[in-house]
């Protein structure tokens, strides 16, 4: 069986308590920011949870100094408002059987509505043109994949970065420019559960298009435009109830 290991990171908490609100059923490397250097070693249900704490910000760089960290066959990426289900690890291995072609493979995490943008039915391969709608914590990859690739995440965007979002588009992209295999899954892991106000996500405001087109601009590049207004007109009715496609599309292209 592959040894399934979650890789997440966290603000200002402590061991037991973040292992009993995720549900934690794996080995872990969990990375805490906060005000201090730290180290201790869990012992939970058989399983090893190792929990760093530094004193630098950033959710990409958090899970930078996890993925350095890590030691498991398959790396599942986390935060800490995500609740795992009962027999996620097995799931998670399960699908690699089922797949070893796959260098990565994504999972449903339910998030709450207001913040849906896509949801995982089929298993199927994932392409450059829709990269852009994957968040993290379903990622599951391949540690030797992972390694050989050298693919780390952005520190220039995510949650206490200068862009609020899309460390993780980009870091799927990278990963699959350079030839590795991704799919998708139709496996409900987890669920996201909002212990307060998100990092980064403040409504669908000015500042929201604008760090989105930069995001797009870097992703796709000339085709940029094409994809702001794909994005738009799929979800006109969630982003744009509040403003209009067109000025949402100003924002999005002169950042």
């Amino acid at each position: 069986m592959l040894k399934v290991q979650v890789l997440a990171s966290v603000m200002n908490q402590d061991p037991d308590r973040v292992i009993q609100r995720m549900g934690l059923e794996s080995d872990a490397v969990i990375i805490n920011q906060c005000d201090r250097l730290g180290y201790e070693e869990v012992e939970h249900r058989g399983h090893l949870v190792r929990f760093y704490s530094f004193p630098e910000r950033g959710v990409g760089r958090s899970r930078n100094e996890a993925i350095l960290r890590a030691d498991g066959d398959i790396c599942l990426f986390a935060d800490e408002d995500i609740v795992y289900e009962p027999g996620y690890a097995g799931a998670v291995a399960a699908e690699f059987q089922r797949n070893p072609q796959a260098d990565m493979i994504i999972f449903q995490v339910e998030v709450e509505e207001s913040r849906r943008t896509y949801e995982i039915r089929e298993r199927k391969r994932v392409h450059w043109y829709n990269c852009g709608r994957y968040g993290a914590v379903g990622f599951a990859l391949r540690r030797e994949s992972l390694l050989s690739s050298g693919v780390m995440f952005s520190l220039l965007f995510g949650g206490g970065a200068k862009y609020s979002n899309g460390e993780d588009s980009l870091f799927l992209k990278e990963f699959m420019d350079k030839g590795y295999r991704v799919y998708t899954a139709p496996v409900t892991i987890g669920r996201e559960v909002s212990g307060g106000e998100s990092t980064w996500f403040a409504g669908y405001n000015e500042k929201f298009f604008r760090d989105r087109g930069v995001l797009y601009r870097y992703l796709y590049g000339r085709l940029d435009w094409l994809m702001c207004l794909r994005f738009l007109l799929a979800h006109r009715k969630k982003v744009c109830a509040q403003v209009g496609v067109w000025q949402a599309y100003r924002w999005m292209k002169w950042h």
